[in-house]
C-alpha cells in the first residue's frame, strides 16, 4: 500500500493502517530494519490520530460552551 503524507489521512484512514501495521508486526517475521521503519510509521500515525481527536475534542468544547444567544463561529483546525 502506497504510504500518504500524514496530512492528507483522515482519522479513519490512520487508524485503518496503524491497526494493519501493528498486526503485520504482531504476526510477521520482520528484519531489524522493517520493524525499525514499522515503528517509526506507526508513531506518524499514532500522532496523526492524536491530532484528529484533539482537534475533534476542540470543536466539542466550543460548541459545547457557548452561551445560547451566542454566534456560531467557523472552525479552524490548529487554532
Amino acid at each position: 500500500m502506497a504510504e500518504k503524507s500524514e496530512t492528507s489521512l483522515s482519522f479513519e484512514e490512520a487508524l485503518g493502517e496503524l491497526e494493519a501495521l501493528v498486526e503485520k508486526m504482531e504476526h510477521e517475521e520482520l528484519t531489524l530494519e522493517e520493524s525499525l521503519q514499522s515503528f517509526e510509521r506507526g508513531v506518524q500515525l499514532t500522532r496523526t490520530c492524536q491530532a484528529a481527536l484533539k482537534a475533534a475534542e476542540q470543536k466539542v468544547d466550543t460548541l459545547t460552551s457557548q452561551a445560547a444567544d451566542a454566534r456560531p463561529e467557523p472552525f479552524e483546525p490548529g487554532n
